[in-house]
């Protein structure tokens, strides 16, 4: 079964990057770094799956299922003028904290 506050879609293809690093510039939680002349995945634990960095990939190195996990529980959690910081997602309704301090 898939859980939401240890995995996510994120999934990175290396032998197709060729180093334009668009991914580190529009990531919002550093989960991509610069390593010689490519990029590498340093903190996959971190994304939530905003989608930014497949957009942004002209080499198509990058695929996140974006609209779920964490990302996803903050957009409805403002749309429906909730606070994110009472430490809950909200998405499940089990009260498990959201983005992780229970990773």
């Amino acid at each position: 079964m898939f859980d939401s506050y240890r995995e996510n879609t994120l999934r990175y293809n290396p032998e197709r990057c060729f180093g334009c690093l668009r991914c580190t510039e529009v990531c919002p939680h550093g989960v991509f770094a610069r390593r010689d002349r490519r990029v590498e995945v340093v903190g996959p634990e971190e994304c939530m799956e905003c989608g930014a960095c497949a957009r942004n990939c002209p080499a198509q190195a990058i695929e996140v299922q974006s609209g779920v996990g964490c990302a996803w529980a903050m957009i409805g959690a403002a749309l429906r003028g909730r606070d994110m910081d009472s430490g809950t997602c909200g998405c499940e309704g089990d009260g498990e904290p959201c983005c992780g301090s229970g990773r």
